[in-house]
């Protein structure tokens, strides 16, 4: 196992990137010794290196964007299929314009077909075997959970949804356990907290988690100590959530819980690159966006009455307010009776700007608020002072989100859809709280080049 930015992976997933990586090369390589005869002087050629390397980066790129390293419950051997066919095919028409754009970059039309061909059978088969090897929970890391109250089931939840989490519950010590919880045949089950550290050891389990609603007077703490000093790592259950799935579970957790675990740190270094990038992205992306928004502008104008940016204030960091910019997407009257969360098809919205929500396009001019210094580029979501008002009274924690500035995208953004409700807040608060706690700039890059994916799959507009 490994982690990024505090989420937990199996090493598998990147020893299977690198694989990739690497076989991609090594055919371009052999393609060209025996398609073109080459020797090896090839390795001296910096020109036939740039090729290569572009070839593998668009590649492996494209396969991520397909979602072709991430395997959920349910997935098939024929969708995966589909998904690695589109994923090169995508890949080839961008190669197709940059070799057409750049002459010398091509490798021959023999050797690509010829490297592509073989990638695809290849990458189609060890595929097959990640998904069986997945299927029988070979090599995840076996956990023993001892459990009261809900939080267990969330985490059960959770790891059955995740087959490739890297994880597989192996037993379970669980005295009040409802009866309709459903369990897989294999995992052994213990209705009492004696000789916790015999069971774990019987059913092989490597770590335990702690999963407690409520830990006075239920915990077995001796019992845990025990495995504790023999040497097995006893963890959290709100922690092992968090690892596992990228976001904190704000119901469960306590004060204690934020304020004297790790992260949560803001650094000068890492402020300033947030300025940096969050500059830097906007100018260009107002540059190269500029005949988009002259024809957007020109359509929304012809589309309905009414001016052509919206203007709504909005929450930032430490409370303050300030005025956001966007491309007007509904009816002027559309909060005549006062403000509403945004609905599925929502009859205020108007043609064309229904058009710019699912292509976001209508969040462009919140550039200028990054350049303002008003927002970020990567952060938690500024909402209404209307909505925080009520949020903030619902949900513990809520106003935390607002120690950093606000953000165009982020991390709750790229991993949930569009949220119009309590519930959704509540939801997209774990995330943000999570990105605030392990908040770096490698994880703003990470988090701007999920949302190019999000943009380019139209995952999660409204």
């Amino acid at each position: 196992m490994f982690k990024i930015f505090g989420k937990t992976y199996p090493l598998r997933k990147l020893i299977l990137f690198i694989w990739e990586g690497l076989f991609l090369l090594s055919l371009l390589i052999l393609a060209d010794f025996f398609i073109h005869d080459r020797n090896l002087s090839i390795f001296r050629d910096i020109h036939l290196w740039i090729r290569y390397a572009l070839i593998v980066s668009v590649c492996l790129l494209s396969l991520y964007y397909q979602d072709l390293y991430s395997f959920k419950a349910g997935s098939s051997y024929l969708e995966m299929t589909s998904r690695l066919i589109q994923a090169l095919g995508g890949a080839s028409i961008v190669l197709g314009f940059l070799f057409y754009a750049i002459p010398a970059l091509t490798p021959g039309r023999l050797t690509f077909i010829g490297t592509i061909f073989v990638f695809i059978i290849s990458s189609c088969l060890w595929r097959y075997l990640y998904l069986a090897i997945l299927k029988q929970k070979w090599f995840a890391t076996p956990v023993f959970l001892v459990a009261s109250g809900k939080l267990p089931e969330t985490i059960l939840n959770e790891v059955r949804e995740n087959p490739d989490c890297g994880f597989r519950i192996a037993g379970i010590a669980w005295p009040n356990m409802p009866e309709d919880i459903s369990l897989e045949p294999n995992i052994f089950v213990s209705k009492s907290f004696d000789n916790i550290y015999e069971k774990v050891q019987k059913v092989g389990a490597q770590k335990v988690i702690g999963a407690f609603d409520e830990r006075r007077g239920l915990m077995p703490i001796k019992e845990l100590l025990k495995c504790r000093m023999n040497g097995i790592p006893v963890i959290e259950g709100e922690t092992f959530y968090e690892n596992l799935t990228g976001k904190i579970l704000v119901e469960k957790i306590n004060p204690s819980w934020l304020i004297f675990h790790e992260g949560f740190q803001k650094d000068w270094a890492t402020l300033a690159g947030k300025k940096v990038i969050g500059a830097v992205c906007s100018f260009i992306g107002l540059v190269v966006s500029s005949p988009i928004i002259i024809l957007v502008s020109i359509l929304i104008k012809m589309d309905s009455p009414g001016p052509i940016f919206f203007k709504q204030q909005r929450v930032g960091k430490d409370g303050k307010i300030f005025t956001l910019i966007k491309f007007r997407s509904m009816t002027t009257d559309a909060e005549k009776d006062g403000a509403k969360w945004a609905k599925e098809n929502d009859q205020r919205v108007t043609r064309i700007g229904r058009i710019i929500r699912k292509l976001r396009i209508d969040e462009v001019p919140q550039m200028w608020n990054v350049l303002k210094g008003e927002m970020s580029f990567v952060g938690p979501r500024p909402e209404r002072p209307e909505f925080v008002k009520e949020l903030s009274e619902k949900i513990p924690y809520y106003e935390q989100r607002h120690t950093v500035q606000p953000g165009i995208t982020g991390w709750a953004q790229i991993n949930y859809p569009y949220g119009a409700s309590i519930e959704d807040a509540l939801e997209k608060l774990k995330y943000d709280l999570y990105y605030i706690k392990h908040m770096c700039v490698l994880l703003d890059l990470y988090i701007i080049l999920k949302t190019v994916k999000t943009i380019l799959f139209r995952e999660g507009s409204r």
